[in-house]
């Protein structure tokens, strides 16, 4: 891969590392919205969602249309809720891997009896 592709690549992850974006693309999974629903649904200011969706839709993620004096917000790029839904399992495998390393240790613990702290 090129260094211009790692970039474009980058920059998609830049976008997506917001986690006040992430809300607006979740508030959207179930359909299109307007600016107001999606402050009252995100909890966020006017301000603060009307730049985060410009940033969305520069980067393709968003579409936008005119519906009288609204515009109205949608996913463009449906592909997106597979990357968080790979992305929430990856992070699950590991949360799980970690406890069960947590469970390991105090089953052992508590086999042979210890009350010593835990040595790191």
């Amino acid at each position: 891969m090129g260094d211009e592709a790692i970039e474009m690549v980058a920059a998609r992850f830049r976008v997506l590392s917001e986690s006040s974006r992430l809300k607006l693309i979740i508030a959207l999974e179930d359909g299109e919205k307007n600016v107001s629903t999606l402050v009252t649904l995100t909890k966020q200011t006017q301000a603060n969602v009307s730049r985060q969706l410009q940033a969305l839709t520069e980067a393709g993620i968003l579409g936008r249309r005119k519906e009288g004096l609204h515009v109205i917000y949608y996913i463009a790029e449906n592909s997106i809720f597979e990357m968080c839904d790979h992305v929430c399992g990856s992070l699950r495998r590991h949360i799980d891997a970690q406890a069960c390393v947590f469970q390991s240790a105090s089953a052992h613990r508590k086999k042979n009896g210890a009350r010593q702290p835990l040595s790191a």
